[in-house]
């Protein structure tokens, strides 16, 4: 199956765009501030802080599905469902925190894969059977997907 958001990350190196989306979204979380953080790009859509909470949520799930997909033979993944997690959710500081903490985390595992453990498959039920390689490439595209709505939101005029 092709990944979601392959036409982001394009030719683009997946561990250099995990690296750079922390401080992106620091910076953006900045600029925007605790009022802006209440504001969505789209009506009916997250605000900016409940995709930073997303943000959060995928990066310690994805870790999971990562380790358990290195260490057990035949891994199937435990699906999540994102809107109920979010029905859940208070977005405030602690989730960027968490994202930028687990990020730095996964990065010194994604960092450490040899080309045989990039290889490894796993099976999302929704996905079929899928490799750690484009697990690495969904997760970057999913970054950018999302940095992309945090950057509308940020050069919206202020209201």
């Amino acid at each position: 199956m092709a990944n979601p958001y392959s036409n982001l990350l394009g030719e683009r190196d997946p561990l250099a765009v995990l690296a750079e989306t922390p401080q992106r979204i620091q910076a953006l979380a900045a600029k925007l501030g605790p009022d802006g953080l209440q504001l969505s790009y789209a009506p009916g859509k997250w605000t900016a802080g409940q995709i930073i909470a997303h943000l959060a949520q995928v990066e310690m799930m994805f870790g999971t599905r990562f380790r358990q997909a290195l260490t057990l033979d035949d891994y199937v993944v435990q699906p999540f469902d994102q809107n109920v997690w979010m029905s859940r959710e208070l977005p405030d500081a602690a989730a960027l925190e968490a994202l930028c903490a687990m990020r730095q985390w996964n990065l010194a595992l994604f960092r450490s894969l040899s080309s045989e453990d990039r290889s490894r498959t796993f099976s999302p039920p929704e996905r079929g059977v899928q490799s750690v390689d484009w697990m690495l490439e969904l997760l970057a595209g999913h970054d950018l997907n999302h940095l992309a709505q945090l950057e509308v939101i940020a050069s919206a005029p202020a209201q």
